[in-house]
């Protein structure tokens, strides 16, 4: 599997990661999961102390027992979770973050973290002590590259314009392509972007359709848009699972898409589709459908 670097981190992670907060709570099947997931090449592995209360964290740090020296590890700090255990609470303090990547390392039984993100923000934070926090972890050699997990242009903005940041998570597939706008803006930062929700719940898959009919919508489509867009994408490709694949690597601020997994085979028909071949003519042509469904300008 091919790798690129996440932005000017020295870092190179795969093309494709795996997003584990869809990880099944059995340990077993989810060191499946993550073996396959290595043997493919993947080396990028995404979680966040939020994910099922820190559970997927813990889960994730024994399914990778004995293999933490080949992956790059990244979670996400920013929640804090009620004393009592139901929600959570926004808070990305200095005092914060300092405790959560304590907390982190143990559920993960390791020494470091590769990449530890910003798990939101607002313009309200206080962002020079958000970023004094990371600089300080990463001085300690507790993490190596830091970044930020935001749908906010304004959010992203200042904090890559005041930091050192190297990575910008957010969703972005064929029915969700308003990050565009900004790719400049994050390359420019030295940044890349990390997606989620690349096959779009699964609306970009051989399943799409079906999932389509039974949906409400997605972003801003309805639910008559959502299915005909759907069949439209199908119609001009072979596999659209791999397609989507291949549209959301397109750009080079991309550094690596995300896919969640369930079971083993979901993992491997991820990686299936990343190996086919799908050309820029076909990319082009998907694009050409998608392009007039943008989001809305979002400044919040």
């Amino acid at each position: 599997m091919k790798k690129r670097e996440l932005g000017n981190s020295g870092l190179y992670i795969s093309e494709i990661g795996l997003g584990c907060m869809s990880l099944p709570g059995d340990l077993a099947e989810s060191k499946n999961i993550v073996d396959a997931a290595i043997h493919a090449g993947i080396n990028y592995f995404d979680t966040a102390d939020l994910y099922n209360g820190g559970n997927n964290e813990e889960l994730l740090g024994l399914a990778l027992k004995g293999r933490r020296n080949e992956i790059i590890l990244a979670t996400k700090a920013g929640n804090k979770m009620n004393p009592e255990g139901e929600g959570w609470t926004w808070d990305s303090s200095k005092k914060h973050i300092m405790d959560a990547i304590k907390q982190s390392l143990l559920r993960l039984d390791t020494d470091y973290i590769d990449v530890y993100q910003l798990h939101g923000g607002t313009m309200e934070d206080a962002v020079e002590e958000t970023i004094d926090a990371f600089e300080s972890l990463k001085k300690d050699g507790l993490i190596r590259q830091y970044g930020i997990s935001s749908i906010r242009p304004n959010v992203i903005k200042r904090f890559l314009d005041t930091s050192s940041a190297v990575s910008v998570m957010m969703q972005y597939n064929l029915l969700d392509r308003r990050p565009e706008e900004w790719f400049p803006m994050i390359h420019g930062a030295g940044a890349a972007v990390i997606t989620r929700g690349t096959i779009a719940k699964g609306f970009l898959t051989s399943e799409g359709l079906t999932r389509a009919a039974k949906a409400n919508g997605f972003v801003e489509y309805d639910a008559g848009e959502l299915t005909r867009t759907v069949q439209a994408l199908s119609e001009q490709t072979v596999d659209l699972h791999a397609a989507a694949i291949a549209f959301t690597l397109h750009d080079n601020t991309v550094a690596s898409a995300l896919v969640g997994a369930r079971t083993t085979d979901q993992l491997l028909d991820s990686v299936i589709a990343y190996e086919k071949k799908t050309t820029g003519e076909e990319i082009t042509l998907l694009g050409n459908i998608t392009k007039i469904h943008n989001y809305k300008e979002h400044r919040v």
